[in-house]
């Protein structure tokens, strides 16, 4: 049996780079003839407000548009897009704006495709064996052939996000909660790693030509890396993109478990790279954000620097979801901007679905739905003051911080969706953070 081609190519020209990512690695030789076709970029989530962070967090459109030029070419006429935004769950409009400011429309008109935001399409309950089901969009668990176009990023809970990770904006909301699961067995790895399992063909390609340090949001760090990453096979790109990102798949839990339930070996040795070799182009991203564990208190490492006291903030773990995460980060900007250098009186906040409490702590915030049901009754908190919402409510939020003395600025949870453009900022007026690479002209 030969092995598994991965292709690792440079990006440099519109259509032809991607076109060489395809040949290399023969990445349609499993599509069928008149093949519908189902595309999932990675688009994570969306703000009107600032015409969200683009660069290493969503898949460009430039990528998606040499891709449905290059199926057409192949005699393909059935393409759909989907994706899954993160955003509330009535939420329509902001899906719809995203994908008519990255030019889906534009693409509907010029090419025939179709575009959906699968939170408004059916789901279907696929079995993934070890009593683990999750409810997938039906347009691409129907479809006969997937391209999957992942942004190239490391992950702040699965080290790196490539093609097996991307398939998760596949499934509904309570799927996706589900894989955040608190047993430590069954955890989100576990799940991660079977994305892919029940899927139709699919052809994997790594959108690298901007990667994101500590993803998988705007607040990591974005580099202009110019890579194309692609392969017939799925877990054979990701286990090479995790090598080019500096991290061994032997340090990739979902790797790991991917790898084993396919009896595969995690050091490449089964994989021929054709192109640019890894070790020409890999760079190392860190995935992890920094917490500092002293007699002071558990906290992100910026908010001990800023010499924070009276906090215990853990560490987040892989049962916090993507909705709290969305707001974590929030929740911790809030607390920074009111330190005013007196320490608060033993407060700490727990997240996602396992942390316990500290024995001593005075007030306890029990950020989320999971949380607070989970210590309801907990007799060791002496004031708990739950956060009940799923996702949780900013305005909760802010009173659930006041209330345990913490001042916090109720405008930042009034412009949330501003946010993204603070931290983009960075980025304003260098020439190699490219607009053009996510519009179709």
């Amino acid at each position: 049996m030969g092995k598994h081609v991965v292709a690792i190519v440079r990006y440099e020209k519109p259509l032809e780079s991607v076109g060489k990512a395809v040949e290399l690695s023969n990445g349609l030789q499993n599509m069928p003839a008149n093949a519908k076709v189902f595309i999932k970029p990675n688009i994570v989530f969306w703000t009107k407000a600032t015409l969200f962070p683009k660069w290493g967090v969503i898949t460009t459109s430039r990528v998606i548009e040499d891709m449905v030029i290059i199926l057409k070419d192949h005699g393909i006429s059935d393409i759909t897009i989907g994706e899954g935004i993160v955003a509330a769950p009535k939420d329509t409009e902001t899906p719809a704006h995203a994908f008519a400011y990255l030019g889906y429309e534009t693409l509907k008109k010029r090419y025939g495709v179709k575009y959906i935001n699968v939170m408004e399409r059916p789901f279907e309950k696929v079995d993934l064996g070890d009593d683990i089901s999750l409810n997938f969009n039906t347009d691409i668990i129907n479809s006969d052939f997937v391209v999957d176009l992942p942004a190239m990023k490391s992950h702040n809970q699965t080290v790196v996000s490539l093609g097996i990770k991307n398939l998760k904006g596949t499934i509904n909301i309570a799927s996706r909660k589900k894989c955040h699961s608190a047993d430590l067995v069954k955890d989100l790895n576990f799940h991660v790693a079977k994305l892919a399992d029940k899927m139709p063909p699919i052809f994997t390609l790594v959108d690298g030509i901007y990667t994101l340090e500590r993803g998988p949001a705007f607040d990591g760090k974005i580099r202009r890396s110019n890579l194309l990453l692609a392969s017939a096979d799925i877990l054979s790109v990701d286990m090479v993109g995790a090598n080019v990102l500096g991290h061994p798949v032997e340090n990739v839990p979902h790797l790991v478990h991917a790898a084993n339930n396919l009896n595969r070996p995690m050091d490449l040795s089964d994989i021929e790279v054709k192109g640019e070799k890894i070790e020409d182009v890999a760079s190392f991203h860190a995935y992890d954000f920094p917490y500092s564990d002293s007699a002071d208190g558990n906290m992100p490492t910026p908010l001990a620097k800023q010499g924070i006291k009276g906090l215990y903030y853990r560490k987040y773990d892989l049962s916090m979801c993507t909705y709290c995460s969305a707001l974590n980060g929030l929740v911790l900007t809030a607390i920074r901007y009111a330190w005013k250098g007196e320490a608060w009186d033993g407060v700490e906040v727990l997240t996602g679905k396992q942390m316990q409490p500290t024995p001593g702590m005075k007030k306890t915030i029990l950020l989320g739905k999971c949380m607070s049901k989970l210590h309801k009754d907990n007799p060791n908190i002496q004031e708990a003051i739950p956060i009940k919402g799923c996702p949780p409510d900013p305005k909760d939020i802010v009173k659930a911080l006041r209330q345990a003395g913490i001042e916090a600025d109720s405008g930042l949870f009034d412009q949330i969706d501003m946010l993204p453009g603070f931290f983009m900022a960075r980025y304003q007026d260098k020439p190699e953070f490219d607009e053009a690479f996510f519009q179709v002209k």
